[in-house]
């Protein structure tokens, strides 16, 4: 299995980004992703999902879509579309109707920033998530970066301070989100995590100061998603394309923030008598079941069962049997700058 790092959610200058798909692929492969996926407002550009490359390092960019319903004050309800190769913002003012749509096209949907607060201090509305009726998505994105940044800084001077200061932002996903998150899981639906930065690259101004808000290169060495792939990007953008999405839709893939320390070389598995299972998997309960989580260096590390947590340890291993079905996942923390902050959150492995 490999292991490939993406940063699934951004946008360029079709609608509120600031840089051309060149720029930002040149961007991100300079940075070391192996992919990265374009998510611009209601437009679904075509023509430049490609390999680009800065110097000998190259990066897959694909374009997906992030569709809302402009007509509707506030704009709610935004969902990251992935794979659909089609425009699928006429669907937008029905939730229901458009992730039907999109699984009509065999593409992916995730619900973006589900817990989202306003900042008028640069415009922001809240753009949270409301339609919890709806069905059949394939996940949400658990951790946005830019979502953040709306929780914590509430004025101008405060995101004057996190645009000089970037590290001191990150601490982890919304704990709602991560509530809602579980309560759905343990409804029994497979809901797929995946991390965002919302990339725009913002120019900001107050009165003689300028600054890019979140260059591309800051979010791309930041919050990304994990995907455990069956191989190696080959060059193929068919191919390539495919085996990621399977890969991502199945569940195979963690969230790291990668500036304390490198999330590179994550897993968790299970472990039982007759058969194996790795992130996004299910397995049947035959006795007992061996949890085994390894990280690349020490952290706190939970382990959640139904919502809760049943074992924490300090270290870089965390051993569990469990005799009991649940779904089954890991939070992971490190001290970076002063304070503890999430590192790594996988998605679940659901023992039935």
């Amino acid at each position: 299995m490999i292991e490939l790092t993406a940063n699934l959610h951004m946008h360029s200058l079709y609608s509120d980004g600031s840089g051309t798909h060149a720029e930002i692929g040149r961007a991100a492969a300079r940075t070391g992703l192996d992919v990265v996926l374009v998510t611009d407002h209601n437009v679904w550009v075509q023509g430049v999902d490609a390999y680009y490359r800065d110097g000998r390092k190259r990066c897959l960019l694909i374009v997906g879509e992030e569709i809302h319903d402009q007509d509707r004050v506030p704009q709610k309800n935004h969902l990251l579309v992935f794979n659909a190769n089609q425009e699928l913002s006429t669907y937008a003012d029905d939730p229901q109707i458009l992730v039907q749509a999109v699984q009509r096209a065999g593409g992916l949907s995730f619900l973006a920033h589900p817990v989202e607060s306003d900042m008028p201090a640069i415009g922001e509305t809240d753009i949270s998530w409301e339609s919890w009726d709806v069905t059949g998505f394939t996940g949400l994105e658990l951790w946005n970066g830019f979502s953040e940044f709306k929780s914590v800084a509430r004025g101008r001077l405060d995101a004057l301070f996190y645009a000089f200061f970037p590290l001191a932002l990150p601490h982890g996903p919304l704990p709602r989100t991560l509530q809602i998150w579980d309560d759905l899981l343990v409804q029994g639906r497979r809901i797929v995590a995946m991390g965002g930065s919302d990339a725009h690259a913002l120019h900001l101004s107050l009165g003689p100061i300028r600054r890019t808000v979140f260059p591309y290169e800051y979010h791309f060495s930041a919050i990304n998603s994990h995907i455990i792939a069956p191989s190696r990007l080959t060059g193929d953008l068919f191919e390539d394309k495919k085996m990621l999405f399977a890969s991502l839709a199945a569940g195979h893939c963690f969230i790291g923030y990668d500036i304390p320390a490198s999330t590179h070389g994550f897993r968790f598995s299970a472990h039982g008598r007759s058969s194996n299972a790795i992130m996004g998997d299910e397995m049947a309960l035959n006795g007992s079941v061996t949890l085994q989580a390894k990280l690349p260096s020490p952290a706190h590390i939970r382990l959640i069962k139904d919502g809760t947590c049943v074992k924490e340890v300090k270290g870089e291993t965390l051993t569990f049997i469990t005799e009991e079905p649940g779904v089954f996942r890991i939070e992971a923390y490190k001290r970076f700058l002063g304070i503890s902050r999430g590192w790594i959150f996988s998605n679940p492995i659901y023992i039935r």
